[in-house]
């Protein structure tokens, strides 16, 4: 079964920096491409970055780009979103989603507040 857990969120003052983890099992990882989403309240999920499944080719969206970075480890299938000059505007739950399997995971809270 697919399992998707998301750590690492959590407080931090505008323009510091939070690393983000997403714990991957119940596939073969390292023959995915990973996604980073975010989503606040009921807005609609916007796509943070993707990361193709060697871990050799990225895609940052414009809000995000050269202060956001997504790389995996995939010889303990874990995939992770370094973000860095946080602003308001990227406080957000943030899930982690492999492509092509539909599969999302639970979220977890960033908040970027002094």
């Amino acid at each position: 079964q697919v399992h998707l857990v998301e750590s690492g969120g959590g407080l931090v003052q505008p323009g510091g920096s939070l690393r983000l983890s997403c714990a991957a099992s119940g596939f073969i990882f390292s023959d995915y491409a990973m996604r980073w989403f975010r989503q606040v309240g009921n807005q609609e999920r916007e796509l943070v970055g993707r990361i193709s499944a060697d871990g050799t080719t990225t895609y940052y969206g414009d809000a995000v780009e050269g202060r956001f970075t997504i790389s995996r480890d995939n010889a303990n299938n874990a995939m992770y979103l370094q973000m860095n000059s946080l602003t308001r505007d990227d406080a957000a739950v943030y899930i982690c989603n492999v492509v092509g399997l539909g599969r999302w995971g639970q979220g977890n809270q960033v908040t970027v507040s002094s």
